[in-house]
């Protein structure tokens, strides 16, 4: 093993906890603000609408900065009953290192985003199928689980697939904040060998290799979601929410 090899494995491990823990917070936030956005409550939707146009509106670099620099503003928090002695004093800038400042960053950002792709694949089910199954009897929460989602993800799944690759490869930005992931590892090492092109060639080539298989896992997620896709175009939607809905109707009797 060469000696560079130790810090790009290293960078790249961090590469990929980044990608998982901003995407697992963007998915979750997202799932979240799209439910609060087709809510009837004008102010879960007018609080989702913000924090979408909040995010989505500015840099996801400005972002990264502001949450690293966050302690000069809020050095420390305090709790603690009011008007007497403070319980418990967190230090932010012990708190929001580089590693949390991006994973804040990203997945935040990534919020914004989702919530618009979940609740497109949501909008993309048609409004006759949920009154259909209103009218056999079913609950909005079993209409959302039998019939809305499993054709919703059809639609969310590719997106997110997407929205993934994309993430693995903004995570790139964090070097700004002085973080270790893959770039930034080979930044600290050409600095020094002067390997400039050979050592972002490493860096692609990684890229390349995780992105592929990201996008293998992706098709094999999107075929399985699709099955059925092409039986379900021509076949009558009344037809097909019968014959989803029979076994639950049984088992309810």
């Amino acid at each position: 093993m060469t000696p560079t090899a130790g810090p790009i494995l290293h960078g790249l491990l961090v590469t990929l906890e980044l990608t998982a823990l901003s995407m697992l917070i963007g998915i979750t936030l997202g799932v979240l603000l799209a439910v609060m956005r087709m809510s009837d409550n004008p102010v879960s939707r007018s609080v989702a609408w913000l924090y979408i146009s909040v995010f989505r509106g500015t840099p996801v670099l400005v972002q990264l900065i502001f949450w690293f620099n966050l302690s000069a503003l809020f050095p420390h928090v305090t709790l603690g009953v009011p008007f007497g002695p403070p319980l418990l004093l967190v230090n932010i800038n012990a708190l929001i290192t580089p590693f949390v400042a991006a994973v804040l960053g990203l997945g935040l950002n990534e919020g914004a985003y989702m919530a618009e792709i979940v609740r497109s694949g949501i909008l993309s089910v048609s409004d006759g199928q949920r009154e259909a199954s209103s009218a056999l009897g079913l609950s909005r929460r079993q209409t959302m689980r039998r019939i809305v989602l499993p054709q919703a993800m059809r639609v969310i799944i590719p997106r997110t697939g997407n929205q993934t690759v994309g993430m693995l490869k903004m995570t790139s930005i964090v070097s700004v904040i002085a973080l270790s992931e893959l770039l930034y590892s080979a930044q600290a090492i050409y600095t020094q060998t002067y390997q400039t092109i050979p050592l972002l060639i490493v860096v692609s080539i990684w890229y390349f290799v995780v992105t592929t298989v990201l996008t293998f896992g992706q098709s094999v997620i999107e075929r399985r979601y699709s099955h059925g896709v092409a039986a379900t175009r021509h076949t009558p939607w009344l037809q097909l929410l019968r014959t989803n809905l029979n076994p639950l109707r049984k088992a309810n009797s």
